[in-house]
């Protein structure tokens, strides 16, 4: 039996957690272009006017997709030590480039349609097919997590993900045994993207992890955040949620799951291979060839934090990488 023994810095949730970001997580209540204070200071200004005006923060009101109320049981072996992010700062505050590369892009993904939707399974697999995303959701175990959420660019988010376990995904694929690695590919359609017009980019969005790293418990699919499905901005219907890496690995809108035995290129490894890698573990130690990773600001307080290596989550994942000293674990 696993017993998990706080580390100092962590509080209990209970604790930690602001009254109104509870009432969000129960349903009761990529390089952005607005600098971290002057969003913090309106976020503040917010705090006790109606949701609606958080929609509206940054220009033309945009009809908002309906989301629906989704429940799970919650999973606390995994301490996120922080407080949550308040709904409106992690869902308006995003990197999706499909769509924009600044961060104001809520309101031009809500045009994307997200049902129906279906999931490939593809490449070393015992039968390549789709399955409907409803059909996926009867079969998967749904769980909630807060878990940390920590961006190449050195900000960071607390998250309550509602979602299962990657390595139940892997299993419903039925991948070979001479598989090593998994791959995941998201939407790309021109028609819903205005982002992929952008001639810098090689689409569709890509990524990849091994079939050990799929495996661990801790490597998530999210269906759902703050009690609610996703919205589209951040990843609708489903994305990859990888809390101990840096967020550009976590690929949104997966439309296939692939199975190789060889290393994939990711999408951002492949545009600027001197800064961003394969592996993509979290280390403060480790710096962008263009910036310090060794701190990070909250995002919805601008608070700065030291990061810490993994993400925080060394216990369940630093194992997983022994006698790979060689390998660019930390880009």
């Amino acid at each position: 039996m696993h017993v998990h023994r706080r580390r100092g810095w962590e509080i209990p949730e209970s604790e930690a957690t602001p009254e109104s970001a509870a009432l969000a997580r129960h349903g009761l209540a990529r390089r952005g272009l607005l600098g971290a204070a002057g969003f913090g200071a309106i976020a503040a200004g917010l705090a006790t006017r109606p949701a609606e005006a958080a929609w509206n923060l940054f220009g033309a009101p945009a009809k908002l997709q309906p989301l629906k109320p989704l429940t799970a049981k919650h999973d606390d072996r995994y301490v996120a030590g922080r407080a949550i992010t308040p709904e409106m700062n992690a869902t308006t505050y995003n990197n999706y480039y499909e769509f924009s590369d600044s961060k104001n892009l809520y309101a031009l993904a809500q045009a994307l349609p997200v049902d129906p939707w279906s999931i490939e399974f593809t490449g070393m697999v015992a039968r390549p097919r789709k399955i409907a995303f409803d059909d996926l959701m009867k079969q998967m175990p749904l769980e909630e997590r807060v878990t940390r959420h920590r961006c190449v660019e050195a900000w960071a988010m607390t998250v309550p993900w509602i979602g299962f376990p990657l390595a139940a995904l892997v299993k419903l694929a039925e991948p070979l045994g001479s598989a090593r690695y998994v791959t995941f590919t998201s939407l790309a359609d021109p028609k819903q993207m205005p982002g992929m017009d952008s001639p810098f980019y090689t689409w569709p969005y890509l990524e990849g992890v091994t079939m050990a790293e799929a495996a661990n418990d801790l490597a998530f699919i999210s269906v759902g955040m703050y009690g609610k499905t996703l919205p589209p901005q951040n990843g609708a219907p489903l994305r990859l949620t990888l809390p101990w890496k840096y967020g550009f690995k976590h690929a949104k809108a997966l439309v296939k799951i692939g199975f190789t035995d060889k290393r994939p290129r990711s999408f951002w490894e492949n545009l600027a291979p001197s800064e961003y890698g394969f592996w993509a573990n979290v280390n403060p130690a480790v710096p962008h060839p263009r910036w310090s990773q060794a701190q990070e600001r909250l995002i919805g307080t601008s608070e700065v934090v030291p990061t810490q290596i993994w993400n925080g989550y060394g216990e369940f994942v630093a194992s997983m990488y022994d006698g790979l000293k060689k390998e660019r674990l930390f880009a």
